[in-house]
């Protein structure tokens, strides 16, 4: 039996998602508290707050970058041979997760803030890129794929869940203005973060080097002359801009990047809205952020809704539950006798809902873009897309994260100030109402015409499977025809040809 064609059961399944715990959980914390515990217990100012996760961010997207490509070559030497050249990361990223509980130390300066947080940053890249591309390397099977997410996917509930609900339990023991909380949350997801990676390195595998992969160890790195790297080391830029001539690919990394900021918008923004808009604590905006907890049922509901309705129509019922929620709020802050706990907790409950399904479908949905890019690079790059989506990801969080630090500072904020002045506030309220619907709007559109899904990729991989058979291309069915040139964004007689196309050339030209 080859590696993948090996069972994936439900055991395996939670062993990979445990890693998503941190993945979920730590940018979770950082999200909805840095900002906050920054900016009213370290003393900085919201600028100087957002530049930290701006800063470290575009640091770690440009060393995302490279390394998903690091990790598709990372066969050729020792440790990749003996280890694995995706799972060797988590070996050695588990124990370096300990790194996250010095973000949450208080009294230390700007320099060592920066420092920290660039690090664990690093090392959450280091670990996530490979371990993103191991549904594909698992497993070729559709349901397969979607089993391994969908436990990805609840065990990432699972931890956004224990992120937002632990620190509220820890600052209404400690109280409202105590840093201790902090620091005690930071120790026990820091010490978690290491056991699940650990797990997750222990009970996956990869598939087996391809005849081309053990054709290529024959020419080590000591024989390739400079030039040859140089050339190696262009082209890998040019294959990074060959995975966005995918129009599958395209869409659906433009909806991931823009519900998934419109998601950090509201996170960041959301501790201050309750304490500063609502005047609530900020213990009760923890409880509110932890009704994440029905990310649970709902990931497990979506599994079976992804293989049934596809994704597309799980992001239109996200993205429209989330504006509904947000209208909701916006009635709350406009008429205060709608300000009570119970309306508050339906609302946050319902928007949490939504972001699950959010969540939870762009995951479900990647394992299945190397397939469409095999088509036309005959290929295998899962950790090439998956650098360019972390690349991506994190370079419009930091974007995002220092332009609302911006607009808090420019709209008044005062930094270790109890209570806002009114221009201040009504920043607030603007970027939490239209800045995250103006991006889940944006969404909405492109979900709208996204049309990957189980029917049309058993389609797509029916045909790619007879091709590889040399089965002749003129014999192709009009449906896999028609469905091939929508995901891939080419002309099929552009494509499998006897010579391989370039992906940068033979491009049919199309609209995001």
């Amino acid at each position: 039996m080859s590696r993948t064609t090996k069972k994936i059961t439900i055991p395996t399944s939670i062993g990979y998602g445990l890693t998503d715990i941190m993945g979920g959980g730590a940018f979770t914390v950082i999200g909805a508290w840095l900002l906050f515990f920054y900016t009213t217990f370290v003393g900085l100012s919201p600028v100087e707050a957002a530049s930290i996760v701006a800063v470290a961010r575009i640091v770690d997207a440009v060393v995302s970058l490279f390394m998903g490509s690091f990790t598709d070559h990372f066969y050729k030497n020792y440790f990749g041979k003996k280890f694995g050249r995706r799972r060797f990361f988590l070996l050695i990223g588990a124990p370096l997760m300990l790194v996250y509980a010095l973000l949450w130390l208080d009294g230390m300066s700007y320099g060592f803030y920066l420092a920290v947080y660039l690090a664990f940053e690093i090392i959450a890249a280091m670990v996530l890129i490979p371990w993103e591309t191991l549904p594909s390397e698992m497993t070729k099977d559709f349901n397969s794929r979607t089993k391994l997410s969908t436990c990805r996917m609840f065990l990432s509930a699972s931890g956004t869940f224990l992120a937002t609900f632990i620190p509220g339990l820890l600052i209404g023991y400690f109280g409202e203005n105590s840093a201790h909380a902090y620091l005690i949350n930071g120790v026990i997801f820091a010490v978690l973060f290491m056991v699940c990676v650990f797990i997750s390195w222990k009970v996956t595998w990869e598939r087996e080097l391809t005849p081309e992969m053990l054709a290529e160890l024959e020419k080590s790195e000591s024989q390739r002359s400079l030039v040859e790297k140089l050339a190696a080391f262009g082209h890998l830029f040019k294959e990074y801009g060959s995975t966005l001539k995918i129009r599958a690919f395209r869409k659906h990394l433009a909806i991931y990047l823009l519900s998934f900021t419109g998601k950090d918008v509201y996170n960041t923004v959301f501790v201050f809205f309750c304490v500063y808009c609502l005047h609530v604590s900020s213990s009760l905006a923890g409880s509110l952020l932890s009704m994440s907890i029905v990310g649970l049922p709902v990931t497990l509901v979506a599994g079976l809704g992804i293989i049934k309705y596809g994704p597309s129509k799980l992001y239109v019922f996200a993205y429209s539950l989330m504006l509904l929620c947000l209208g909701g709020f916006f009635a709350v802050y406009q008429i205060p006798a709608l300000n009570t706990v119970a309306i508050l907790v339906i609302l946050a409950g319902l928007y949490q809902v939504g972001r699950s399904v959010l969540e939870f479908t762009p995951w479900n949905v990647f394992p299945f873009i190397p397939d469409i890019d095999e088509m036309v690079s005959r290929k295998r790059r899962e950790g090439l897309f998956a650098a360019v989506m972390t690349f991506s990801r994190k370079t419009t969080v930091a974007i995002a994260t220092f332009i609302v630090g911006v607009l808090l500072q420019n709209g008044g904020f005062v930094k270790g100030s109890q209570t806002q002045p009114p221009e201040a506030i009504h920043t607030i309220a603007l970027l939490m109402f239209l800045g995250t619907a103006a991006l889940l709007v944006l969404a909405l559109w492109q979900a709208l015409t996204f049309r990957l899904n189980k029917r049309t990729h058993k389609i797509f991989v029916d045909e790619l499977d007879r091709l590889k058979a040399n089965g002749s291309p003129r014999l192709v069915s009009p449906e896999a025809r028609a469905v091939v040139e929508d995901l891939t964004g080419y002309s099929y007689d552009s494509l499998w040809q006897e010579t391989e196309p370039d992906p940068g050339i033979t491009a049919t030209r199309t609209v995001l």
